[in-house]
């Protein structure tokens, strides 16, 4: 399918292509990126088959062995998204000029925070939308790594991560804290249990540690623990103590929702505890942005 031909200009009915096949890549098939997009599933075929023709190279393989980007395909959609933040950024830079909210403004978070008490984000996105009806808000939900990474290339305005290692390049300020006991869930043999648990027996069991960064006081209790099993987040971690099999650290206002139900119950709360802190990021020397501006002055003050 690959074409000699060079594409001379880009133009809007491109950049709606680009967009396009953005979401298809992301939702990973064509029937997927039908709700995403509000269109039939032969309406992104034929799209897509537009913007491969447009560009003289086929960008994904479909069919019976399912969907799958091609080696232009992935690169095609790196320089894709590179383009399209470039634009949205000039969109931002005219909007400032203007003194206008409006654009869009690309989020990422770290799982779970919605049962945060606090709710400083809910009420600063719903400022951010008291404001102006011409904003587009794009949440990610993602690892901290991930936010980080976003932040770095343009991906994303801003991110809510964890405050454990402060990385250059990037402006840390802390939102709130959160308290994480260790948890079982009530199929587990120490759920029963008042007394007796000590640290040689909860070591004596499996336990489940996060595979993202941790403070050195998260780290230290966790050593303490007999960790055979992983988790990218917070959700993760849940779903292993809920088969009974593991023990685990959790947010106790993410975990609140099964203590209620007595589906867990939190061990040694006294002594087995550590506090994290969440911090809004965002990246050093970022261009002006007045819908990035207005969202973080819509937080309380942060410390």
């Amino acid at each position: 399918m690959r074409s000699k031909k060079q594409l001379s200009q880009v133009t809007d009915f491109d950049l709606r292509l680009l967009r396009l096949f953005k979401v298809v890549a992301e939702s990973g098939s064509f029937s997927a990126a039908e709700s995403a997009l509000g269109i039939t599933r032969s309406a992104v075929s034929l799209q897509m088959s537009d913007l491969e023709k447009r560009l003289g190279m086929r960008l994904c393989q479909r069919g019976r062995a399912g969907f799958a980007l091609t080696d232009e395909g992935r690169e095609v959609l790196r320089a894709g998204e590179v383009l399209l933040t470039a634009v949205e950024n000039f969109r931002g830079e005219v909007n400032q000029i203007n003194n206008q909210l409006r654009g869009e403004l690309n989020i990422g978070i770290v799982n779970n925070l919605v049962t945060q008490p606090h709710m400083s984000i809910t009420r600063a996105l719903k400022a951010l939308r008291e404001r102006s009806d011409e904003i587009r808000i794009n949440i990610s939900m993602s690892t901290p790594g991930e936010i980080e990474r976003g932040l770095f290339d343009g991906r994303l305005h801003v991110g809510a991560i964890p405050l454990n290692t402060p990385l250059s390049g990037l402006d840390y300020s802390l939102l709130y804290e959160e308290h994480a006991s260790l948890y079982c869930s009530h199929e587990h043999p120490f759920f029963h249990e008042e007394h007796g648990l000590d640290d040689e027996r909860l070591g004596a069991v499996d336990a489940v540690v996060p595979s993202y960064r941790m403070t050195e006081q998260a780290i230290e209790l966790h050593r303490m623990l007999h960790c055979t099993a992983t988790a990218s987040d917070r959700e993760g971690i849940a779903f292993l103590i809920l088969t009974g099999s593991y023990i685990g650290y959790l947010p106790d206002h993410y975990a609140a929702k099964w203590v209620a139900k007595g589906q867990m119950k939190a061990l040694c709360p006294e002594r087995l505890f550590f506090d994290s802190r969440l911090a809004i990021v965002t990246r050093k020397g970022r261009r002006p942005n007045l819908l990035l501006e207005t969202f973080l002055n819509s937080l309380p003050s942060l410390g």
